[in-house]
């Protein structure tokens, strides 16, 4: 059985130890790329989760996956993203899969609201133009970005709505249409 851990990412490097052996594969938050926002809406610190992110990517060597909820006028900007999904390629790698999860006022930040498709999407194209293969839009039903596309030959190989998802067409690791190698665990 696998373990998987949905984190902010805003932990210890013991505590990361300590976990060490008992972690497959972590989602970790990446709320956004200011300290401002993260001392003002998180009370944390940025700074400890990028090192983190690194860390789990590169000497942990747990499968990684990273959520940006996209909140209007907060985390959005384009000099932002350039910067997260900058980092994001660069120092994490671009086979990483990135979640960009829409904004919905329906618990805190009543006063703004939902994040626009076309903000979704301008931040889903810069991760691709950045070289990241697997960039997600969630929280937006019916998305054509929610699936899995083969980033050799593009064609969908998992399909997903909702919770439910399809039968992956992926083989030993590989898409079954073109054998391009498909980054992930349980890919065989």
């Amino acid at each position: 059985m696998s373990n998987i851990m949905v984190s902010n990412g805003f932990m210890s490097r013991e505590c990361l130890d300590e976990l060490a052996p008992d972690i497959d594969a972590i989602n970790v938050d990446l709320k956004c790329f200011t300290e401002e926002f993260y001392k003002e809406i998180s009370g944390a610190r940025l700074q400890p989760v990028l090192e983190n992110l690194k860390y789990i990517r590169h000497t942990l060597g747990w499968w990684l996956e990273v959520t940006t909820l996209l909140i209007p006028g907060k985390n959005d900007s384009p000099g932002e993203l350039d910067q997260l999904t900058d980092f994001l390629a660069n120092e994490i790698g671009t086979d990483t899969p990135w979640h960009i999860s829409r904004f919905h006022p329906d618990y805190k930040m009543g006063n703004v609201g939902v994040t626009r498709q076309d903000s979704l999407e301008a931040a889903y194209d810069m991760g691709k133009s950045k070289g990241l293969k697997y960039v997600y839009i969630g929280n937006m039903p019916g998305a054509n970005q929610q699936h899995t596309l083969c980033p050799g030959c593009g064609k969908k190989l998992i399909d997903r709505s909702g919770f439910s998802s399809s039968r992956p067409s992926i083989r030993d690791g590989k898409c079954e249409f073109c054998g391009e190698p498909i980054a992930g665990i349980g890919m065989g």
